[in-house]
Order: C-alpha cells, then sequence, then structure tokens
C-alpha cells in the first residue's frame, strides 16, 4: 500500500544539520509532496540535492487558505500507487499545520501514515525549559484581541497549577512581544516562564525564570521563531 510520510522540515538553517539521515533518504526517493509552502519546501528539497530535477517534482499547496473540500485531492498520488510526502513549513507537520486535514483524509481512504524523524520546536523547548516534562500541554496560539488574550494566560496559568502542568504555546514572531507583555502583566510574580527562540539555529536563545525574574530582565524575545512555556507553583 502506498505511503503518506509525515516529514519534519528544519526550524532554520541547512536540512542536513537537523535531519536524521534515514529521513534525508526517504525525502530523496519522493517524487511527489504536499507542502504548506512549495517555495521553501523546494529550497529544502534543493539543499538536500534530490537525484532529480525539481522540475520532475510534483509540490502541491496545503495551507490555512486551502478548502476542506479540495483535500482529498491532494492524495490523488497515492490513489495512483505512489508514495507521497508532507512537508510543512518548518518543524511537525500537523501540529500546529494544516497537514492534519490531509493525515485525516489518508486515513478515511484507507491509506498508511508514516511519521518521520525530524525537529520539534515544542520538544526542543520543553527538553530546555526545565519545567514539568511528565505532564503538558500544547495550546496552540492564543487570541490576537488583547482582553481575551489576557483571559487565555489567566485559564491556562490557573489549569498549570490545578494540574501542575506544563502549559506550551507559540505567537506569530510579529506578536511576541504582546504577548510577553500579557503573560508579565496578568502571571503571579512565582509563576515560571520559558522563552525559547531560534531553536536550533545559530541565534538559538532559552531561558527559564520566574515571571518576577523577567519583568526585572525588561528582555524581548524580538520578532523570531518563538515556544512559550509556563508552569505555576
Amino acid at each position: 500500500m502506498p505511503v503518506l510520510y509525515a516529514i519534519p522540515a528544519p526550524l532554520g538553517g541547512p536540512p542536513e544539520r537537523v535531519l536524521p539521515p534515514a529521513t534525508a533518504e526517504r525525502l530523496r526517493s519522493l517524487r511527489d509532496f504536499v507542502a504548506e509552502n512549495p517555495k521553501s519546501a523546494r529550497a529544502m528539497l534543493a539543499a538536500l540535492g534530490m537525484p532529480c530535477a525539481l522540475r520532475e517534482i510534483s509540490l502541491q499547496r496545503l495551507d490555512e487558505n486551502t478548502p476542506v473540500a479540495e483535500v482529498p485531492a491532494l492524495l490523488e498520488p497515492l490513489r495512483q500507487g505512489r508514495a507521497l510526502g508532507l512537508l510543512p513549513e518548518a518543524g511537525c507537520p500537523a501540529v500546529a499545520d494544516p497537514g492534519a486535514l490531509l493525515i485525516e483524509a489518508a486515513y478515511r481512504e484507507g491509506f498508511r501514515v508514516a511519521p518521520l524523524v525530524g525537529p520539534s520546536s515544542i520538544v526542543l523547548a520543553l527538553m530546555a525549559s526545565g519545567l514539568d516534562g511528565q505532564r503538558f500541554a500544547f495550546c496552540g496560539y492564543l487570541p490576537r484581541d488583547r482582553r481575551e488574550r489576557q483571559r487565555r494566560v489567566r485559564e491556562l496559568e490557573q489549569r498549570s497549577r490545578r494540574a501542575r502542568e506544563t502549559q506550551i504555546f507559540i505567537e506569530t514572531p510579529y506578536r511576541n512581544q504582546a504577548l510577553l507583555e500579557a503573560l508579565l502583566e496578568t502571571c503571579a510574580p512565582q509563576t515560571r516562564l520559558c522563552i525559547a527562540s531560534d531553536l536550533t539555529l545559530p541565534t538559538e536563545q532559552i531561558g527559564t525564570q520566574t515571571i518576577a525574574g523577567w519583568r526585572r530582565a525588561r528582555a524581548t524575545p524580538g520578532k523570531r521563531p518563538a515556544v512559550f512555556l509556563l508552569l505555576s507553583a
């Protein structure tokens, strides 16, 4: 049976630095892909040294604007007996990523799905945070509206306190500062917060301290890809 491969993409930098040889080898064997951003996917494939010309590779788009009704059509290579690769913009496919729709459609038609090994910003941030790794929840993006964002932060802090559970969330880089300000304004001084930015890159920065400590530091995550982790005492 043809397989849909869920393939992690580099968080930044050369793919050979973060993709295991077995994942890179499987990638090079494929000729059909569904990608969140075909342009960046094409650059990644070129960097990996595909054994064929890029013009021989099929790259279909699946992003947040793709109508749900059009997703099943993206599985046509599987119906024709060919393996298919699912590539996100960065990190793991189907995690805070529209690729989950393709995987759901593949299961409905009885196709096999195989996840490949690669970078996950969520897991890497948790590993380096020093926060509870036994109980944690990934909460995706927080609301854009200021009041709704603060309300959600309160909910997550209360949930963390009740369950002793690390809460993990992300934000669009240009809203990082607004999210940090909401955390500093809303959370208790003793609540611990980790900010992990530019993971796997030479500019990587990871720090964990209390909300009180972050207030004194007056730090800013900048407009960089970042993961936020919170654990209430």
